[in-house]
């Protein structure tokens, strides 16, 4: 999308914000929302908020960063509400549950390690998130993700620190972070009509009792 398109959506994207992000206590932080949400539909390879701001007519540098990683609000509600509202949207005939990677060049991301990645089919240095997307025909979108955070970050406390990782927060297996994003979908009233995921998951024997223990019909990819 050009900046003409996203500004003829604006009338759209200003009551999607207003839904999806209800729960932000703050005016000033909705509209960062809005901001965010332009720069990543605007054309353009990078998504970094410098490139972002650099491409929009009101983007600001400072303001987009602050709104991203310094400003004070739950992600969680935010996530719940795109998933309500995407379920419907989708029709999904599957959810399917997978690893997303995201290329990287230094060591400082969070989570970021020598590992598989699938986004360059080789190991390479990146971050990988486990995600649940809704899937049809026509359609997917993601509904709830975790970043897998590898073993070594458990003890390297000066990028632990310097990248602002909770104290609680330590390395979990990539098909527990899958039951526990399927978990709190649950908790949002959303269950699947079927789970798929590739062998990886699916030689898993303790990933396919758990899935069985929850009712949760599955099928290897």
């Amino acid at each position: 999308m050009d900046a003409h398109e996203v500004e003829r959506m604006r009338a759209v994207l200003a009551l999607f914000v207003a839904d999806v992000f209800a729960s932000v206590p703050r005016k000033d932080q909705r509209a960062k929302s809005d901001c965010y949400l332009r720069g990543l539909m605007m054309d353009g390879r990078r998504k970094s908020v410098q490139a972002m701001a650099s491409r929009l007519p009101d983007g600001n540098e400072q303001n987009l960063q602050q709104f991203v990683n310094q400003s004070a609000w739950d992600p969680v509600p935010v996530r719940r509400r795109i998933a309500e509202r995407l379920v419907p949207q989708i029709a999904p005939d599957a959810w399917v549950i997978d690893d997303v990677s995201f290329p990287k060049d230094g060591k400082m991301s969070v989570g970021v390690a020598p590992q598989y990645c699938g986004a360059l089919g080789k190991q390479a240095n990146c971050q990988v998130a486990v995600s649940v997307h809704a899937v049809s025909d026509r359609a997917s979108c993601p509904l709830n993700w975790r970043l897998f955070l590898p073993p070594e970050w458990e003890r390297d406390s000066y990028r632990r620190e310097r990248a602002r990782v909770p104290q609680d927060v330590g390395h979990r297996e990539k098909w527990r972070l899958a039951l526990d994003a399927l978990d709190e979908l649950a908790r949002w009233q959303l269950s699947p009509p079927l789970v798929v995921a590739d062998a990886g998951y699916g030689q898993n024997a303790d990933f396919r009792a758990a899935l069985t223990e929850r009712g949760h019909h599955f099928v290897v990819g």
